[in-house]
């Protein structure tokens, strides 16, 4: 390794026969794992030498087709969000409007356990018959579920079609593998921060298109006043989503070369090697301290990030008396994409240096660490639109309170999506990649690792919802900050910008009023 370099990078295997660097990244001291990992490289190409100033050309042609396949799953799976709410009140799925987070919930989970039931088999497949196969099936099935979700007019053909589309969508560890497959430990820095834009990205185009295209026939009737849009109010998103899905299929079909070694053109296998490697079974993945430790932690990234994407749905679309803020679908879709543009933009400019300023596990930890405070900060936001006017006919508040809590939503979706999850995902994929102890087992790698992180998607929407649902029907026995959300006026003794003197002493006269009067009731109890 080049002691003098101003970028040091790892040397590739066949760059020198006598040493090798390595590296011990511990992926949280509490684990206790020292994991000695040996950088490869998958990529067929030219090796260059082991000089700053020289890395392996990234192949842009693979890895534009791989971004534009990679953004299918997110717009698909984020389009529903705006709507899913109103979606279940407009197939009367219930007469209690507090139990719509329960069925929301469970629209949202299906797909996630749909998608757990076929990751690692889609991943195993790849492995055996190629990569690009998969990835093209995958997609096409994608679109097709989308389409069958807008026609759906029941709760049992919208969760057929979530199930249909989460099945589907587990090609997302092989699409992983490819990336894998085309990089090395030289130009990851580069690659990686692109790729992980898909998903900002498709996380601002999908919730636009649902939340903008949903009840289109109400919303915009000069230009789609339709039967059809009338009969299915939720077609058009969908079949926007779905048409952007085959296209990316179309897309892959024609672009998207093969990356499996044995599968590649050309390929001749070496003449001393007895033959190919198999690709290592779950059990011993699971038997490798540093694979182990990433399933857990990724499940448990997995489950946070997916229960506060539900819970501030559910939180928008409450009402304010209910611990929400009363915000339309429209208005949920732009805060989502708002957070998928500044997630996007610390991906694409910041993340090269930091991937190669600062250590992968330590900005893994880091990042986790801000969990925390993005959900006690989320019920801070009711607080603000309680104390603000409240329209009574309408439910929403004043202009000047609904521009603090958009700066308040701004600021919390920019710290959950940048530092939390954005850059979290994306150095959890190079550490999976570089733990992968062969070449013929990245699939499956891979695989294992979304496995484990389905795993928590599977169960954290519906766990999410349902706490959020039972917390509107029993919010006084949950020591919650939704509870402390519901009254704040009750339990903090603070003062809104917006509020003049005399709202001011008019409170505080009702407060000592009330105070009274429950001592009153008191004294004549005791008297009885």
């Amino acid at each position: 390794m080049a002691g003098q370099a101003a970028i040091a990078v790892p040397s590739s295997p066949s760059s020198s026969s006598s040493s090798q660097d390595e590296f011990e990244p511990f992926i949280d001291q509490d684990l206790e794992l020292a994991i000695k990992l040996e950088p490869r490289s998958q990529y067929d190409g030219p090796r260059s030498p082991v000089v700053s100033s020289l890395v392996t050309p990234v192949p842009k042609a693979q890895l534009a087709s791989l971004c534009a396949v990679r953004l299918v799953d997110p717009i698909a799976f984020t389009q529903i969000f705006p709507y899913v709410n109103e979606m279940m009140e407009h197939l009367h799925v219930t007469e209690d409007h507090s139990k719509i987070g329960f069925y929301s919930g469970m629209v949202e989970s299906i797909f996630a356990i749909a998608q757990l039931l076929s990751i690692y088999q889609w991943a195993k497949f790849s492995d055996r018959v190629g990569r690009r196969p998969v990835v093209i099936i995958g997609i096409v099935g994608i679109a097709l579920s989308t389409l069958l979700l807008g026609v759906s007019n029941s709760l049992f053909a919208v969760l057929l079609a979530r199930c249909l589309g989460g099945l589907f969508s587990g090609n997302i560890a092989v699409i992983h593998s490819v990336l894998g497959e085309i990089t090395d430990a030289t130009n990851q820095a580069i690659a990686f921060p692109i790729y992980g834009l898909c998903w900002p990205l498709g996380s601002i185009v999908g919730p636009l298109i649902g939340g903008t295209f949903s009840n289109a026939a109400t919303k915009y009737p000069q230009l789609f006043n339709i039967e059809i849009f009338h009969l299915y109010p939720y077609l058009l998103p969908c079949l926007i989503a779905g048409a952007l899905a085959l296209f990316g299929a179309i897309g892959g079909f024609f672009c998207l070369e093969e990356t499996l070694p044995s599968k590649r053109k050309g390929y001749v296998q070496k003449a001393d090697a007895e033959k190919p490697q198999q690709a290592a079974s779950i059990r011993y993945l699971w038997s490798i301290p540093v694979v182990r430790a990433l399933c857990l932690s990724g499940c448990f990234l997995s489950f946070i990030n997916t229960a506060f994407d539900v819970v501030f749905v559910l939180f928008c679309y409450s009402a304010i008396q209910a611990g929400g803020l009363a915000f339309s679908a429209s208005e949920i879709g732009y805060s989502l994409a708002i957070s998928g543009a500044a997630a996007g933009g610390l991906q694409l400019f910041f993340m090269p240096y930091l991937l190669r300023r600062f250590d992968h596990a330590k900005m893994y930890n880091f990042c986790m660490s801000i969990w925390p405070y993005c959900y006690v900060f989320l019920p801070g936001l009711n607080v603000i639109a309680q104390l603000g006017e409240i329209d009574e006919v309408t439910g929403h508040v004043d202009a000047r309170t609904k521009a603090m809590l958009w700066v308040g939503i701004g600021c919390l979706l920019t710290l959950a999506r940048t530092r939390s999850a954005g850059l979290a995902f994306s150095v959890s994929m190079i550490l999976v990649k570089d733990s992968a102890p062969d070449p013929s087992s990245l699939g499956a790698t891979n695989g294992l690792a979304q496995f484990a992180m389905c795993f928590a998607r599977a169960f954290s929407p519906a766990f999410a919802s349902s706490l959020f649902a039972i917390s509107l029907r029993v919010v006084d026995l949950l020591p919650s900050p939704l509870w402390l959300g519901r009254h704040p006026r009750r339990y903090l003794h603070v003062r809104h910008p917006l509020l003049s003197q005399d709202r001011g002493r008019q409170a505080v006269a009702g407060t000592k009023t009330m105070r009274k009067e429950n001592h009153k009731t008191t004294e004549n109890h005791r008297s009885r």
